[in-house]
């Protein structure tokens, strides 16, 4: 560590790290379309009753959730920056969609891994002027999105767990009646890889009840928290009775109920998480 101190000179560890993070994240990203959740693409479907239809892999580059445990440091390291879950929550589900890939650098060097401006310039190789005035476009952008991040729950909120276990039991046993325990008037309902997706509760449990929640014991969910928000590894009975990887399942819990709930479908996340591919019981 001290001959990497050397080589950085005056610079962090910390920082430095981050500048080749960045650098390889902004590379990678040049020649990819923006990632995307399906309410970016259109409107909530209208259409005639029908299951959701996958879009192709090659049409569009989705969004994915981010483990908290990945970015939040840990408790008992008073050096480590203290990750605000606001912050981390517009970072990662609405600026992902809608800034460039400069301004979603800034942000989240700025907002959700608290580097100043001075460091953030050194990281991107620009200046502290081009970081600030990025910051602000940022900002002014989510501000347009009108996000209200204030009515948000914690995830570690006894209202936002028992919004979560009721999710949970809605699907383990099967009920559509406890998703109206759950769900907010208003709420949304959209998954990955699929182009459509719903508003209001009374369309996203019909969709639910459906095409989704099948037979009690189908579904086992465990819970987690992701992108700042309380979520679940989310695990499917197959035709061998195993219970196996599906995806990762994030809510937005508010304090008059789930406005907003997100799954991804890829079986690969749960690992991501932390969790085995197949349940044993």
């Amino acid at each position: 560590m001290a001959v990497l101190c050397r080589v950085r000179g005056r610079s962090s560890i910390r920082s430095w790290l981050y500048t080749i993070a960045t650098n390889v994240c902004l590379t990678a990203s040049k020649p990819r379309p923006i990632r995307m959740l399906p309410s970016g693409l259109t409107g909530p479907y209208a259409g005639p009753d029908r299951p959701p239809i996958p879009v192709a892999a090659a049409e569009v580059s989705w969004l994915e959730p981010l483990p908290d445990a990945w970015i939040a440091p840990p408790a008992d390291d008073p050096a480590a920056v203290a990750v605000d879950r606001e912050s981390l929550r517009l970072a990662l589900i609405a600026s992902l969609q809608h800034l460039t890939s400069g301004q979603r650098a800034i942000l989240l060097l700025r907002d959700v891994l608290a580097f100043s401006a001075a460091e953030t310039a050194q990281i991107l190789g620009t200046t502290t002027a081009a970081v600030k005035s990025g910051l602000q476009r940022a900002r002014a952008r989510l501000d347009e999105l009108e996000l209200e991040p204030a009515e948000l729950l914690e995830p570690t909120d006894q209202r936002a767990r028992a919004l979560l276990n009721g999710y949970i039991a809605a699907f383990e046993r099967s009920d559509a009646g406890l998703l109206e325990q759950v769900l907010r008037s208003d709420a949304t309902l959209e998954a990955t890889p699929f182009r459509d997706w719903q508003a209001g509760r009374v369309t996203c449990i019909h969709i639910l009840d459906a095409y989704v929640l099948g037979t009690p014991g189908e579904w086992r969910m465990l819970a987690t928290t992701a992108n700042g928000q309380p979520a679940a590894a989310v695990y499917r009975r197959d035709a061998d009775g195993m219970l196996r990887a599906d995806g990762v399942v994030v809510l937005t819990a508010t304090a008059t109920g789930v406005s907003h709930v997100v799954k991804f479908h890829d079986p690969a996340l749960v690992a991501t998480f932390g969790f085995a591919d197949v349940l044993t019981h």
